[in-house]
């Protein structure tokens, strides 16, 4: 298969191996920390969770960082971008130890909330920064395919480090400290790693023009502002980036539900609650992983907007036929399929932008698109506090979001036929 061939070639380039590795480990510390804060959040014994209850701490957690995006993007720009990964996820490693002792100390959830938002906000600068390398190890020819395999894999790491924190949880109770100093161990190997790859090889070039770090920290608004008119030249990275953002929000509402449906629909206790989430995740990962799989074919044959198209129509029509039941079978069939809708849509806005995009306004454009993912997720966190009852079952929810994926599918729909109309005006002239 002309894919596996390509794979092939992929894993023999020595830096993307590397790069790969940087971001395995990485990304499964993350899946280690958030779920570690999940659990002590929503499934202590001595908490309960609710629909606000939730929003509040993505709140907390997500919407503070995002201002910090601009900041990583300008940074990114002028950092050599190893050094990024080197020093974010040593200090990473030193902050989650400090959440551990918090988590044994009877502190206020303030505090609690402060150490995970610093972790979470480095965060920032090694996602964005993992992204704008990428394009510095592979050739453009299998980009695509690398935007497949790299940040799939990366989710999947992410997913099988929560897999392992939640195994932890269920053995022993009360190990909320152990699991995340399993994370600062792992952002420890994953800084180490980044000491392999040379320190310019990832960018961004040498020689660019750039202001003093003052004056560009001082003025990160203009910055911001170009990267938005930078953006807003590419039509194409814009579209999609707009069509993700939506795609985003649907499964930032589709989470919360979930999270109570384990909590209190599903289960009579947490351990049992704890369970079946790791189900959900179990299913969300293999939909990760058919997407890693179909996404460059697809992608080849159908383009990206027509690849975006697709997986908002597929979840348009399956999330409500598998979620309006309510019930375990059903819903981890769906978790399935927004696994492989979200994942696939992802590689196609990645690579549109890592494509669209010039070197020089990368970092500040995968910066803004962080920014957009959190603001949405968190925004559908809280309108779910609207219409989620205390377990979860919402059909409003449910058929709201199914509305959302037809308007993105229709849109994409669109935009491809005008893409193609105007690519056949061009060869005709």
């Amino acid at each position: 298969m002309p894919v596996v061939r390509d794979l092939g070639v992929l894993l023999r380039l020595r830096n993307f191996r590397r790069l790969l590795a940087v971001r395995l480990l990485s990304q499964s510390a993350d899946g280690v920390y958030q779920v570690a804060l999940a659990t002590h959040v929503v499934f202590s014994p001595e908490k309960q969770a609710t629909p606000a209850a939730i929003a509040s701490a993505m709140a907390v957690l997500l919407l503070p960082y995002s201002l910090i995006g601009p900041f990583a993007g300008v940074l990114l720009d002028r950092w050599p971008r190893r050094q990024v990964f080197l020093y974010g996820n040593l200090l990473r490693a030193v902050l989650a130890c400090s959440t551990a002792v918090l988590l044994l100390a009877p502190v206020p959830d303030w505090l609690f909330y402060a150490s995970a938002l610093c972790v979470t906000a480095v965060n920032r600068f090694v996602l964005a920064g993992l992204s704008a390398a990428l394009p510095r190890v592979v050739d453009t020819e299998r980009l695509v395919l690398a935007n497949s395999l790299s940040p799939t894999a990366g989710t999947l790491a992410a997913t099988a480090g929560g897999g392992v924190a939640l195994t932890i949880r269920l053995l022993a109770d009360g190990s909320n400290a152990v699991v995340v100093l399993l994370g600062a161990a792992l952002y420890l190997l994953s800084a180490l790693t980044s000491l392999t790859l040379p320190r310019t090889l990832l960018g961004p070039d040498r020689g660019l023009d750039h202001a003093p770090l003052r004056e560009a920290l001082s003025s990160t608004a203009r910055g911001l502002v170009a990267g938005l008119r930078h953006l807003a030249e590419r039509k194409d990275a814009a579209y999609a980036l707009a069509a993700m953002t939506v795609l985003r929000f649907c499964y930032g509402a589709l989470t919360v539900m979930v999270l109570m449906l384990c909590r209190y629909a599903w289960s009579d206790d947490e351990s049992d609650g704890l369970g079946l989430l790791s189900l959900a995740l179990g299913a969300s990962a293999a939909g990760y992983f058919v997407a890693a799989l179909m996404s460059p074919w697809a992608v080849g044959r159908f383009g990206r907007y027509g690849w975006l198209a697709g997986c908002a129509g597929a979840a348009a029509l399956l999330e409500p036929a598998l979620g309006l039941p309510f019930a375990l079978t059903p819903m981890l069939a769906a978790a399935f399929v927004l696994g492989l809708v979200t994942q696939g849509a992802k590689i196609a806005t990645d690579t549109e932008v890592q494509t669209s995009v010039d070197d020089a306004y990368r970092g500040r454009v995968f910066s803004l698109y962080d920014v957009l993912f959190n603001v949405a997720f968190v925004a559908a966190a809280a309108l779910s506090v609207l219409a989620l009852p205390p377990d979860g079952r919402s059909v409003v929810v449910v058929l709201t979001v199914a509305v959302l994926y037809s308007v993105v599918s229709v849109f994409m729909l669109h935009r491809r036929r005008v893409s193609i109309a105007l690519h056949r005006a061009r060869t005709k002239d």
